[in-house]
Order: structure tokens, then sequence, then C-alpha cells
């Protein structure tokens, strides 16, 4: 496996989702109903799938364009969002701002163990938002990087990109139904633990991705966090990607920079157990640092840190015997 020579000219990865202003608490235990803690840390930072994603994909050398609904131009929380976008370098043209209504907001408590519980406040309006045409999201596009909760606004666009032979890779964290368009209107499908179970409606994750596997041709994936990843090969058997283990002190936003990782590796061409040791790294090192997405590692450090493992060690010495 060799992360050393990324393209002279970064892949262009869409990331449709929606922002969200995040509010972080470092907090010793979570309060029991009616009870009040003090934080130790408090940090305001941007977040949202698709935008954590983006903070990954750039800072580990590609480049990223971010496409979904905004609350009003004029409010605060806006403005604050793009301020941080165009500080990471991230496209923001495709943004579409809803005149009258909300960002989304995210109230977001940290505990000892790196675990977050998130409330997040988002306008049911946002989801009536029309993208820009297909033409102008899909110019050099090499890949559209999703949340199946955005189905709703993007189908049709990812179905398009899928005709034109562009990845669609889609972040399942919620249940969808098994009619669901994007079940072929993708290239990958990473499911959440939780969200695989509920989807095939089976408590087991291998047996929940052999279900599902009968009804698209997409690559199918499933993360279950320090656990690693499970996955299925071309012939339908069942692999493993483990976890790196690591200090754990912040785990927001790990999951978004291991799409957005492997999103990248896949545009970089990348075979698929190659691909998910990249973003298994990314998302590892996240997690040894606090700031959500904004703690993303950059692409040599992850490159260090893989080179770094025993198995790649091993792997190395045997290409080269």
């Amino acid at each position: 496996m060799n992360f050393h020579a990324a393209p002279k000219i970064p892949p262009r990865i869409l990331c449709i989702g929606m922002p969200v202003r995040d509010l972080t608490f470092r907090i010793d235990e979570l309060p029991e109903r009616g009870f009040k803690v003090n934080a130790s840390h408090f940090e305001e930072i941007a977040g949202g799938n698709a935008l954590n994603a983006a903070i990954g994909i750039v800072r580990l050398g590609g480049r990223a364009s971010l496409a979904g609904p905004m609350g009003d131009a004029r409010e605060t929380s806006s403005r604050y969002i793009f301020d941080r976008l165009a500080h990471e370098g991230i496209d923001t043209r495709h943004l579409v701002h809803m005149p009258g209504l909300v960002t989304p907001i995210s109230n977001i408590m940290i505990d000892p163990s790196g675990e977050r519980t998130i409330v997040t406040f988002r306008d049911p309006e946002l989801w009536k938002v029309k993208l820009p045409d297909a033409d102008t999201l899909l110019k050099d596009c090499a890949a559209i990087l999703t949340e199946n909760r955005c189905a709703e606004f993007c189908t049709d666009l990812c179905a398009e990109a899928r005709r034109r032979g562009i990845p669609v890779i889609v972040d399942v964290d919620r249940a969808m139904s098994l009619r669901e368009g994007l079940l072929n209107a993708s290239s990958h499908l990473i499911f959440s633990s939780e969200a695989l179970q509920a989807t095939a409606g089976v408590a087991d994750n291998a047996a929940a991705l052999q279900k599902i596997a009968k009804l698209t041709p997409s690559f199918l994936a499933g993360t279950r966090g320090p656990r690693g990843t499970i996955w299925l090969d071309p012939r339908g058997e069942l692999k493993e990607t483990p976890a790196f283990p690591v200090h754990t002190v912040d785990t927001l936003g790990a999951g978004d920079i291991f799409h957005g990782a492997f999103a990248l590796a896949i545009t970089e061409g990348e075979e698929v157990p190659a691909a998910l040791r990249f973003a298994s790294a990314a998302a590892a090192l996240k997690c040894t640092r606090f700031g959500g997405a904004f703690a993303c590692p950059q692409r040599p450090e992850v490159e260090a840190f893989l080179g770094n493992d025993p198995a790649d060690k091993t792997s190395a010495a045997q290409k080269q015997a």
C-alpha cells in the first residue's frame, strides 16, 4: 500500500449535506434529568457530516466542494460557517441560502471517554432545497459523497452521476428503506452498525450486509467504531478491516473523516482494502485530538502513522522478498 504519491491535480469531491453550527462542551459526566453540570471547556466549530468530510478531504490532499441548504444569508450561524469553510479552502459556491430559515445548530457534550452526546435542530423547511443543476455540480467532479438523510434532494443527482461513471459514496447513519433510490444510485454504501441492522431488520451485521447485497450492486460495508469495519468483496465474501487502537479523547467527526478519507482514496485509484485502512488511520488520529473534524490530521501524518504499523511493514517486506 502506497499513499506517498498524491495526484498532481487533486480530485474534486462534491460533498452533499447540511452544514451545522456546533457548540461543544467538555463535561465530566452527563447530567441527570433536571440537573446542571459545569463544562471544563467550550468551543464553537462548524460541523455536519458533509462539512466534516470535506474538511478531511482537503486536509488529506484532495479538493472539496460543498452543496446543500443553509439558513438565511444574514444570520450569524451562516456567516460563521462560511468563514470557517473559506479558511479550510473548501468551495462553497453550491451552498444554497434559504431566506428566513435557520442553519442547523447542535449542542454537543463530550465526556472523558471521548464519546459525544448530541442535540441538533434542523428546520424542516431545509429539506425542500433545490440544488443547482447536474451539469453545474458534476463539472470536474471525481466523486460524490453524501449522507442518506439527504436522499430527498440528491438522489436524482446521484443517479445522473452514476450514469456518467462518477462514483457515489453514501454515508448511511440512519435506517433507510429497502426501496430507497440511493441503493441503486450509489457505488459505495457505508453503514454505521446501528443503521445497518435497522435497515436490514437483522440483529447481525454480517447477515444484514448479505441481505442488502441482494438489492444493490453497490459496495457494502458496516463501520463499528473501535471494532473496525466489515465489508463484502466482489464475490460476496465477508472481510474485515481492523480499527487502529488509540487513546481516544474526542470521537466527534471521526466517522465523517473516515468517509471523506475513503472517498478520496477511491478517487485516487486505491483498491478497497487500502482505502479502508487509509480511512481508518485518518479517523483514529482524529480521535486522539479535540476539535471535531477540525482536528483531522494532515496527509503526511496519516502516511507516517500507516508506515509505523507492523502490519504494513510486514506487507512491504513480503512484497520486496
